[in-house]
């Protein structure tokens, strides 16, 4: 297993500089984020460290060279939209980039691109379903052609007022994943595994690594943290950030030591991001990098 970084936490460090500071920190990988330019709708969107929109040969060919130099490959382009945005012109606009980034991912090599599936947020899972399959055979039929895997992250997104009450990505639990693998059935789709989501939501975090062994495609490493004082003061229909809040590695309830080992058991190779959402270690860049170095530190008990 290969241990790298999330890029999103980095807005504020350009392609280079993020490049040589995993470098300088002996990470072997990026999942970079590839945001379109702009303003950001919410906390660590909008960044984009490789402009998918105007990436020609020079740029690709740049960019290989700079991370050849550096011993530092990319893992997946990521890009995490509301892909089943319930405004169809900003749909449009979410899916019209995510096009944008499989393409990109294509000619730099990599052949992964990370993001969600989506959810309207007011309509049961049953009404998604039906919309997804609508929205995403089109787009795997793509990814299929070009030959560029996608892995969903198991984000509930489910942090605001505005998400409530079912978030924006349905694909958060393993009973989900079989009804999205039954009716998306392709090899080109698979997870893009996070242990943390499924602690809040009280769902072993585990088992399901065993059962969808060959459809995790990428790793992130984020923990959280369960307050059960304030769980039991809210209860599990109160808005997850009031129980629960997103610590570095080790620093909150998943066993890490566990969850490593059964990503070795199912013979697991792949790349595996840190991904640092942890509001105690994001005041400064120096905080963040800090952060960065702690979690790699740390996870290097398990991960080589």
């Amino acid at each position: 297993m290969k241990l790298g970084l999330n890029s999103a936490i980095f807005d504020d460090l350009s392609f280079e500089e993020l490049v040589d500071f995993a470098a300088e920190n002996d990470l072997a990988c990026l999942e970079v984020a590839c945001w379109p330019r702009g303003k950001a709708e919410r906390r660590y969107a909008g960044v984009s460290h490789i402009d998918v929109t105007n990436l020609g040969k020079s740029e690709v060919d740049y960019i290989k060279n700079y991370c050849d130099q550096k011993g530092v490959r990319i893992s997946s382009l990521c890009y995490y939209p509301n892909i089943l945005e319930p405004n169809l012109e900003k749909r449009s606009e979410y899916i019209e980039h995510l096009y944008k980034v499989i393409d990109a991912s294509k000619k730099l090599g990599i052949d992964l691109v990370t993001t969600f599936i989506g959810r309207i947020p007011d309509k049961t899972v049953e009404d998604n379903l039906l919309i997804v399959a609508e929205v995403w055979r089109p787009i795997l039929e793509y990814a299929e052609t070009v030959d560029v895997k996608i892995g969903i992250e198991n984000c509930p997104m489910l942090f605001t007022e505005d998400e409530w009450p079912g978030g924006q990505n349905i694909m958060t639990s393993p009973a989900n994943w079989r009804k999205i693998f039954e009716l998306l059935d392709s090899d080109y789709l698979g997870v893009n595994y996070d242990p943390s989501h499924f602690v809040w939501q009280q769902i072993d975090y585990i088992k399901p690594i065993y059962e969808f062994k060959d459809k995790i495609f990428h790793v992130h490493y984020k923990d959280i943290k369960l307050y059960k004082d304030k769980l039991n003061d809210v209860g599990i229909m109160a808005m997850p950030l009031q129980y629960m809040a997103p610590k570095l590695p080790g620093l909150g309830d998943v066993d890490w030591g566990k969850y490593v080992s059964a990503l070795s058991d199912i013979g697991y190779t792949g790349d595996t991001c840190i991904e640092i959402e942890d509001k105690a270690f994001e005041k400064t860049l120096d905080d963040r990098k800090r952060a960065v170095q702690l979690s790699a530190h740390y996870l290097r008990n398990f991960v080589g």
